[in-house]
């Protein structure tokens, strides 16, 4: 089985970067197989197609933007929500493309077979912020929901034997950042 675990988002963008972080929290805390691949995938762009077309299975995990649900709240997407999703006029090349993306495999005939999107919905997007403590609090759910779908389609996985808060750099606040250097 070809398995890609892929966060999405902007480290330098407060709870945009939830996605990475949770793959970082991943390598922390579990081993995988080598059909695995954990990878953060930064802002992607139609580049995406080349990442989840042939595999077997893929998991997104992002951070959404909406008003409907409170900051930190877990949703997920499958593979048919997501090909019914019309891909609307690009703003700029690094505007997310799932749908867009997913859509271009299914022409090439490359569409993964198993699709999950796990979006948490983020409160703040500020310029050298720290992922907040709802994303951080959705981090478990997600790893959770992450494992649970592994297990479900037969995916090697072991958990680490130890285990602490993963050190990332983009998550030490600027406030932290000037007491250091003083």
């Amino acid at each position: 089985m070809n398995v890609l675990i892929g966060g999405m988002g902007n480290v330098l963008l407060g709870d945009d970067g939830f996605g990475p972080y949770v793959i970082h929290r991943l390598e922390a805390e579990y081993d995988f197989g080598g059909e695995v691949e954990l990878a953060d995938l930064g802002t992607p762009a139609l580049d995406l197609t080349h990442r989840i077309a042939g595999r077997d299975v893929v998991i997104l995990i992002d951070c959404i933007q909406g008003n409907e649900h409170p900051a930190g709240t877990v949703l997920a997407y499958d593979k048919a929500e997501l090909l019914k999703v019309v891909p609307v006029q690009r703003l700029d090349p690094h505007s997310p493309a799932v749908s867009e993306c997913l859509m271009a495999a299914e022409m090439l005939g490359a569409t993964p077979k198993h699709l999950l999107l796990l979006g948490a919905v983020g409160g703040s997007f500020d310029p050298g912020s720290p992922l907040g403590i709802a994303l951080r609090a959705a981090t478990d759910k997600v790893i959770a929901t992450v494992i649970a779908e592994l297990k479900l389609l037969g995916v090697w996985f072991r958990k680490k034997a130890s285990s602490g808060e993963v050190p990332i750099w983009w998550q030490v606040s600027s406030q932290e950042q000037r007491s250091a250097t003083e």
